[in-house]
């Protein structure tokens, strides 16, 4: 169990804060939402019904699409894009897909390499851009589950001011929408962007996103 946990802890690790931030937040939610129902001069909800609503979902599901997104383009882009200097650049003659050597694929696959990387065709495809695939999806899907339940609690609140719902296209095309979304993809490109530039020049110690200490400012794809 120790090695096990020991050989996990990053996953594990985030993991366990994800679920407390996650149980954190719904009871925040549920308290400020409550508050602005008294507000109002409605009854408040209570916790469990809170939590299975589309307010809750729509304020977890913008997060999540946000962070896919965000994992998706600095996947996909780093494939051709460079920063000298930055460990969370790759080395600045290794732009582009990378030769068949270097990636261990077909004939340069050796002992250890996935089943998948000795054929060709759709398999190796799919092996090849699963990372992205498979991030791009999560950020579709939790987008639209965005855009829906942010529908649901756009239209309660239309018809608690006694004004009509609108529809998914038309709650897509709203400001609403927009605002919520794109508040969120901002502060995640600048998040990657500053560790990308910040990282040139910083340093911490024993991190695997961190140059060594005594690096140089200029080495570049250089991991502690």
């Amino acid at each position: 169990m120790r090695r096990f946990l020991k050989e996990n802890s990053l996953g594990l690790g985030f993991g366990l804060m994800f679920l407390v931030v996650l149980v954190a937040q719904a009871f925040a939610g549920h308290a400020d939402f409550n508050q602005q129902q008294l507000t109002s001069g409605l009854e408040p909800i209570s916790f469990w019904r809170y939590t299975s609503s589309a307010s809750f979902g729509v304020d977890v599901l913008e997060n999540w699409q946000s962070e896919y997104l965000q994992f998706f383009l600095y996947i996909s882009l780093t494939v051709w894009l460079l920063q000298k200097g930055s460990p969370e650049s790759k080395e600045l003659d290794k732009a582009g897909r990378e030769s068949e050597r270097e990636q261990k694929i077909g004939a340069f696959a050796d002992a250890t390499s996935p089943a998948w990387a000795r054929v060709r065709g759709v398999r190796l495809f799919l092996l090849s851009n699963s990372l992205g695939l498979v991030m791009g999806l999560i950020f579709l899907l939790s987008w639209l589950g965005q855009s829906i339940t942010g529908m649901v609690a756009y239209n309660e609140r239309q018809l608690a001011d006694l004004e009509d719902p609108v529809s998914w296209g038309g709650y897509v095309t709203n400001p609403d929408f927009w605002n919520r979304t794109l508040q969120n993809w901002q502060s995640e490109l600048l998040a990657v962007a500053s560790m990308a530039i910040l990282a040139i020049y910083l340093r911490q110690r024993g991190s695997s996103q961190s140059k060594p200490v005594g690096s140089a400012h200029t080495a570049t794809g250089v991991e502690g």
